[in-house]
């Protein structure tokens, strides 16, 4: 088994214009198609290529550099086209609003939290929204392509939410205007996803 790239569930520009077409196209069909491509590299002739993504992530630490990488990368892109969409924003609601509401006080606050993580992660990664092992809501950031499902994080748990604070996730649009672009996102976040993966989490 080889790993493959995953079709965008909607088109290259259907999350105009808060994330530009041209970005998706080059954000999904080169660089999400690198991570995999070199994944199935490092994997080669090894018995873990056969494996699930999740699995090889959460046993990161006995894979090189390599596999972290763009293991990382596939699986954290993977996730993220998923959570957003076209006709999406507005606020969560239901089991995971009241999650929302008791953990961080509002949506509002959360929405400040993961933009902060975003903000201040310095060079490039990704800020989270997750379920940990104890089933509470939590907000924390990775570097580069690393996740909170890896063993290796210092914050573990399931993410139900991520966003991509690389600059290729941004810079054709916002140059390095990284807050505009976190303030943009919220208008296609899709949280009956997010809803639905905090039920399974």
């Amino acid at each position: 088994m080889t790993f493959t790239l995953p079709a965008l569930p909607y088109a290259t520009d259907a999350l105009e214009p808060h994330i530009d077409k041209l970005t998706m196209e080059i954000h999904h069909g080169k660089h999400h198609q690198a991570y995999v491509t070199n994944l199935n590299k490092a994997l080669e002739g090894k018995p873990e290529a056969d494996s699930r993504i999740e699995d090889i992530i959460t046993h990161i630490s006995s894979f090189p550099p390599a596999v972290r990488n763009n293991g990382g990368g596939h699986y954290n892109h993977s996730l993220f086209w998923t959570v957003l969409g076209p006709n999406a924003g507005g606020a969560p609601t239901g089991a995971l609003a009241d999650a929302i509401n008791s953990t961080f006080g509002s949506f509002d606050d959360l929405k400040t939290k993961l933009s902060e993580a975003g903000a201040t992660r310095f060079g490039s990664g990704w800020s989270w929204l997750i379920v940990t092992p104890d089933k509470k809501l939590a907000v924390t950031s990775t570097p580069n392509q690393d996740n909170p499902l890896m063993d290796i994080a210092e914050v573990k748990g399931t993410p139900i939410f991520g966003i991509d604070v690389w600059e290729h996730a941004y810079y054709l649009k916002y140059q390095n205007r990284r807050p505009d672009y976190l303030a943009a996102i919220w208008n296609v976040v899709d949280w009956n996803k997010v809803a639905e993966l905090y039920s399974k989490a």
